[in-house]
C-alpha cells in the first residue's frame, strides 16, 4: 500500500515512467518501495456511438490518508510525470481505505 491504479494512457508509457515515479513517491509518502504497487488497466473511451481516439489518464490513488499536504505533493508528481506525454488533462483521484477494513492475509494490516 499505496496502490495506484492506472488507466487512459499507454502501457509503455507507464512502464516508462514506472522507475522514477516510484522513486519520488516513496520520498513523498515515506513508505518502503515494496509495499508499492501499480496496476495497469487498458481502457476505451467510447463517445456517441464511435471509439474516441483521444486518452485522458485516470490514476486511482487506494491508501491510508496521509493528510492534504502529502496527497497534494503526490498528485502534482504523478501529474508532472504524465504531462510530457502530451496528454491534455491528467486526473489523480485518492481513495482513502479504512484500516479496520483492511485485511493481509486474512489479519488486519
Amino acid at each position: 500500500m499505496p496502490h495506484l491504479r492506472v488507466r487512459g494512457m499507454k502501457e509503455e508509457e507507464l512502464v516508462k515512467i514506472s522507475t522514477e515515479l516510484l522513486d519520488e513517491l516513496v520520498r513523498i509518502i515515506d513508505v518502503s518501495r515494496d509495499h508499492f504497487t501499480i496496476e495497469y488497466i487498458p481502457s476505451t473511451y467510447i463517445f456517441d456511438g464511435e471509439i474516441n481516439k483521444n486518452r485522458y489518464p485516470f490514476v486511482e490513488v487506494l491508501w491510508f490518508n496521509r493528510g492534504e499536504q502529502v496527497m497534494k505533493e503526490t498528485a502534482n508528481v504523478i501529474t508532472q510525470f504524465i504531462k510530457p506525454f502530451e496528454y491534455e488533462d491528467v486526473v489523480v483521484y485518492f481513495n482513502d481505505l479504512q484500516k479496520d477494513h483492511y485485511y493481509e492475509n486474512g489479519e488486519h494490516f
